[in-house]
Formats: C-alpha cells, structure tokens, sequence
C-alpha cells in the first residue's frame, strides 16, 4: 500500500471516539494552515512481519485513498497515511479532514418542533448525492447511521467510516454481521445476499429518523428488529421471501399488530418515498422488503420530494 513520503505533521488534543481497531483523535495540524485534522490510529497487536497488517484495516485506507481522488464533497477527505514499525506491531494511521459533529449530534440539538423540510430535503440530497457516488464506483457502505454521516458547522454532510465497506462485485462474498442492527436491511437480517440496496435501507432509516428526532426500528435482537420493521411495512409475502435465507417464513415473525401511521405529518412524496405503510410496494421506495423494489440512490435524487418545490 503506497503511503505518505511527507506526512502530515500535527498535535492530537483529544480523543473523540473508538471502535474495534483503534482510536479516533482530534487534532491540530503543525506549520502553516494549522487545520484540525481527524486522526485514526489503528493498531495492530502481532507479528507484523509474518502476519501484515489485517485486511479489514488495508481495505479502509485503499477504499479512502480511492476516494480521495474524486474528491467529492460528500465523502469524507483523506489527507493522509502512513504505516509505522512498532516493535512486533505496525501503526496504520488514516489523517481525514475534521468535522466537528455527526448526524446524531445534530439531531440532538433539534427543538422539540423538528426540522424544516427544507433542513431535511438539503441534508438527504447531499447524503444520496455522496452515496450515489459511492454506488456508482461499487462502493457498498454497509455501515449508514447518523454516528457515520458528519454534518459540518455550514450544514456540509460527509459520509465517514469506511471501516465495513467493500467493492461490490457479483456473486462477492459479504458477510451477514454489516450495519448497525436499526439501520440494518431486512435482507441481511435474514442473513440472504445482498447489494448496494442495503445502504438504501439504512437511508430509509434516517430519513425517518429526521423527522421523528429518533431511530425508527428499535430492536435488540434480529428477531426483534424483524418485527420492528414488519409493524411498519406490514408483514411481507412468501414469495417475497429470500430463497436463500436459513431463517423460513413464519407466522412467529409476524408482528402483533401493525402500526400504519409511524409519520403521520408526511406528505404523499415523503410517504411515497419512505413507504411507511402496508400498501404494495412498488419502486419508489427506500423502506421496501424486497431489494429489488428498493429505490436506487441516483433515482432518490429525481424523485417530486426533491425535485417539486
């Protein structure tokens, strides 16, 4: 993996998140431009020199290094990396550009009366703009949810943490345990094969979730998540069953009761975009059971909620 001759030299002031492989820094750039910087450090604990660096932490700086290039303005910028020896270990660290708050953080200052739909019309066209770039170069995501959506002081939105994401490719062997469970597609709940559709699901989440200032399916386990979801789009068909999923159709998964009016100050776009209720699916959908029904980001873009003033 090509890295850095000149890395960036700069100072961490804080630590601002951690996950599986490492730590996540704030941080301030040392010379001239003196920017904050987002500083991911990961570290590898083993024999460096027989094992490398795992493929979970290469994949997340090439998929980066690939989009730093196209330089989009809704993905998230590298600016930096650079793989250090340390002793038996190797130091991979990723330098991004600094956004002060995600999408979680965001939604948590909203007054109790909500977003504008203009707010919210401005913040998914610019979250579909970046995904449809992503999809467009067989990015799969696979890890959408407000922690991993930045929004900038100016209402920039970035999509950050690439740590789950992978180059699609057909009959591509992706594993089941992707996306945060209440962003999670039903597809890979019910552990079936899936595509780029599965980012559009956890779109479907979030729009919602910006007009209820909270998760729309809050389960905690899948089975629970399952039905979560099934109160909303009511129970699916057997036909619209995956084939190849383990998990049989049941009557047990079916929810006790179906709730058809989760958003009830939606108008006919937002509700036809969103399909929060039991009527038949059809294409223009983010929150539709079947993948192949689910609506494409680059067609989101076109649909009257973004397009009708």
């Amino acid at each position: 993996m090509e890295v850095s001759s000149s890395p960036l030299c700069y100072e961490l002031l804080a630590e601002i998140g951690e996950g599986s492989y490492g730590k996540v820094y704030k941080a301030r750039e040392e010379g001239g431009k003196q920017r904050l910087l987002a500083v991911k450090k990961f570290n590898f604990r083993g024999d460096a020199s027989q094992v490398g660096i795992p493929a979970v932490m290469v994949r997340e700086a090439a998929l980066m290094r690939k989009m730093k290039y196209f330089n989009h303005p809704n993905i998230v910028k590298l600016l930096d990396v650079s793989v250090v020896p340390a002793g038996r270990s190797l130091d991979l660290t990723l330098v991004l550009e600094y956004v002060d708050q995600d999408l979680s953080t965001y939604l948590s200052k909203v007054p109790a009366s909500g977003l504008s739909r203009d707010a919210i019309k401005d913040l998914m066209q610019q979250l579909l703009r970046g995904l449809d770039f992503l999809h467009t170069n067989l990015v799969v995501h696979r890890d959408l949810k407000p922690e991993n959506i930045l929004v900038s002081s100016h209402g920039e939105v970035k999509i950050a943490d690439f740590g789950l994401a992978r180059i699609y490719s057909f009959n591509i062997a992706l594993t089941p345990g992707v996306v945060t469970l209440w962003y999670r597609a039903p597809e890979v709940l019910l552990n079936s094969v899936y595509m780029f559709s599965v980012d559009m699901w956890s779109v479907g989440c979030i729009f919602a979730e910006l007009f209820l200032l909270r998760p729309l399916f809050q389960g905690y386990t899948e089975v629970q998540q399952l039905q979560k979801i099934f109160e909303v789009i009511g129970f699916p068909r057997e036909e619209d069953w995956p084939k190849e999923s383990p998990i049989s159709y049941s009557n047990s998964l079916r929810p006790g009761a179906a709730c058809t009016k989760v958003l009830p100050s939606l108008g006919p776009h937002e509700q036809d975009l969103l399909s929060v209720s039991v009527t038949p699916l059809h294409l223009q959908e983010c929150l539709a059971f079947s993948p192949s029904s689910r609506i494409s980001a680059a067609k989101a873009l076109t649909h009257p909620f973004f397009t009708k003033q």
